[in-house]
């Protein structure tokens, strides 16, 4: 492994600073009351060289019952653990409670170190080294290495560090790949430089001049500069121990818990769908909507369990569940947490993040919910995008997936292409950025929006089609316009209908009248044709065919669209030859004459000044006249 981050854990005045100072010569205890009391309230930093020349970072961690959540802030970066035990005490509460925090955030590696055995007899060592052996089997620990010291005479020491290194062979190298992710377990201010934020990389890159976001408040910022083990560097990556200085931020607008990330990243939550295990220790069942104490990462929050499928959770057993946080947080999936009962402050139980940001509260005992849970905590990455889009719906990126569920980029595009090779999902592209949709889902819209389609097209002959914005916000909502758009037309070149500017229509549908309709066209046609140049008004038209009430805008609205019928001014409208024909007879005098007057266009169109004037002010926005005074001139669309 690259990098690595130890981290201490042991029960209070164990002799965990001691030992750091013996393997670093650094003074974790750097509180005036951490020296004044004689134990560590506070996270400790320092760095430790290996014998092969690899750095590590080391986290030592408050050892008292009062003081764990400090504990926990520092433990969720954690490699590998030192679990300290002093000889002369053996196993003790905090012992207990501290490995119970390393079993529910799975620190898998460790090496258990029994510390002040120049204190203690053979004989005792001896009752103290069986007493650990019982202690760890069935947990974590149980096949860690033991090793026997003193940081007061240095026995045991050198064996320490080399067995530290056989250890960090085994353990697992930190996301790489993905979006930066530091949750933030120490704030300060440095003169000239302004606030300064300290914590494990968990995953992705942080450079020097990157755009950075602050969850959960929401908070942007830009990174001056980067410290690694106390030297500056241009670059952090995920695993190792950063410190990281922000432009622009105050030091009481970032608090420990908060998480520096890349924009855009991460999004805050107040709910999570998880998997809990309860303590066999528990003292008691967890009953639902319990309040407890959440920790995650470096932040502590209340909230409340919610159990889905029964009324209360047994000590030692593992259920789906959802937690109602009472502060927002982030999360990503797979991150491990840690509960405390409200009162007394216990730990009791903790567990893994299935969804960091379902999009409801479930209805309990539901089997399909269980299910559901199930498939995102162990199902494949094709089933897991199955299940996130299904439970998501609307049209989803990639990278969308990638951040919702909690998965390497890499990964869901592998597994995209399966599915989509498989016929599972659809892949909608447009605007440079690729879209994603179950297959039955698209099909499903498909076959909805031709129903709806075939029904208005039967009660709206003559109409060209449904309104594409009216269709969005009724059916749906949960697609903006631009994605809507895209999903019409993916669904025009798949021969489903056909998309026009502002509606769409089935691809068999032509927009027009019925035998009766027509014939009341054809008679409208034939009066205005006769009225010429002194039309009738629409309602006299329709009164004359025959039209009925309720039919009298639908059909204006089809002539107006077919060009039949030209609307010139409010409630005047000239059928499209005899509109043609005074356009003609206007420019042909133009041409003679060079200018025109309304009360020359009364007498040339013999009509009247009331449509005369509006004919006028027609060419005028059509550009075949230009008003210049009481006169016309020839507009630009004549070309003279």
């Amino acid at each position: 492994m690259k990098h690595l981050i130890i981290g201490t854990a042991g029960h209070v005045d164990h002799g965990k600073t001691a030992l750091v100072r013996a393997m670093t010569g650094v003074d974790t205890d750097r509180l005036k009351e951490e020296k004044d009391r004689g134990i560590s309230i506070e996270l400790g930093f320092a760095y430790l060289n290996l014998p092969g020349g690899r750095r590590a970072g080391i986290v030592d961690v408050p050892g008292h019952e009062r003081f764990i959540k400090n504990m926990l802030a520092g433990a969720g970066g954690v490699d590998l653990v030192l679990l300290v035990i002093a000889a002369d005490e053996g196993v003790m509460p905090q012992t207990r409670e501290h490995l119970d925090i390393i079993q529910l955030l799975q620190v898998k590696k460790g090496v258990v170190v029994l510390t002040k055995v120049d204190l203690v007899e053979e004989e005792w060592l001896e009752l103290v080294q069986e007493d650990v052996n019982d202690f760890l089997k069935d947990t974590v620990l149980k096949d860690a290495p033991v090793v026997v010291v003193s940081a007061v005479t240095g026995q045991g020491i050198p064996e320490l560090l080399s067995l530290i290194e056989q250890v960090a062979q085994e353990v697992k190298p930190r996301f790489g790949a993905g979006p930066s992710r530091l949750p933030v377990d120490r704030v300060f201010s440095i003169t000239g430089f302004g606030t300064v934020v300290t914590g494990t990389l968990l995953s992705g890159f942080i450079h020097v001049g990157d755009v950075v976001e602050i969850q959960p408040q929401g908070l942007s910022s830009r990174v001056r500069s980067i410290q690694v083990h106390g030297e500056k560097v241009g670059t952090a990556e995920a695993g190792q121990r950063v410190a990281v200085n922000l432009a622009g931020l105050e030091l009481e607008q970032i608090e420990r818990g908060s998480v520096v990330a890349g924009p855009k990243s991460l999004t805050p939550t107040q709910r999570l769908d998880v998997r809990l295990l309860l303590l066999k220790s528990a003292a008691r069942p967890l009953k639902h909507r319990a309040r407890v104490r959440f920790y995650l990462g470096a932040r502590e929050t209340l909230g409340r369990v919610l159990l889905l499928d029964r009324e209360e959770l047994q000590p030692g057993s593992l259920v789906y569940a959802q937690l109602e946080l009472e502060e927002p947080a982030v999360a990503a999936r797979g991150d491990r947490f840690v509960i405390r009962s409200y009162s007394p402050m216990m730990t009791i139980g903790g567990g893994s993040v299935i969804d960091p940001l379902p999009r409801r509260k479930y209805k309990r005992f539901r089997e399909e919910v269980l299910k559901a849970l199930a498939t995102r905590e162990r199902g494949t990455p094709d089933e897991i995008i199955e299940q996130y889009l299904l439970g998501n719906p609307g049209l989803i990126t990639p990278d969308g997936i990638a951040s919702g569920a909690g998965m390497q980029k890499g990964e869901v595009e592998e597994a995209v292409r399966y599915l989509a090779n498989e016929g599972r999902v659809k892949q909608i592209s447009g605007d440079g950025k690729g879209y994603l949709v179950l297959s039955g889902v698209y099909r499903l819209w498909a076959g909805e929006i031709c129903r709806l389609l075939e029904s208005y097209h039967r009660d709206y002959p003559m109409r060209e089609g449904y309104s594409k914005e009216e269709l969005r916000s009724r059916k749906y909502q949960s697609l903006n316009n631009k994605t809507f758009q895209l999903l019409l037309l993916e669904m025009e070149r798949d021969g489903y209908l056909r998309v026009a500017p502002q509606a769409v229509a089935l691809q068999s549908f032509n927009p027009g009248p019925g035998p009766e309709v027509e014939k009341q066209i054809l008679k409208i046609r034939k009066t205005m044709e006769d009225a010429s140049f002194l039309p009738p008004s629409w309602s006299d038209l329709c009164r004359d065919a025959a039209v009925s009430k309720d039919s009298e805008i639908e059909l204006l609205q089809y002539l107006l669209r077919t060009g039949e019928m030209v609307k010139v001014a409010e409630d005047l409208y000239f059928q499209k030859d005899v509109l043609l024909e005074a356009r003609e007879k206007v420019a042909g005098y133009l041409r003679e004459k060079g200018e025109i007057t309304v009360g020359e266009v009364r007498d040339l169109l013999h009509t009247s000044r009331k449509y005369a004037l509006p004919l006028l002010e027609y060419f005028d926005r059509e550009k075949v006249t230009r008003r210049v005074g009481d006169k016309r001139l020839p507009g630009r669309a004549l070309g003279i």
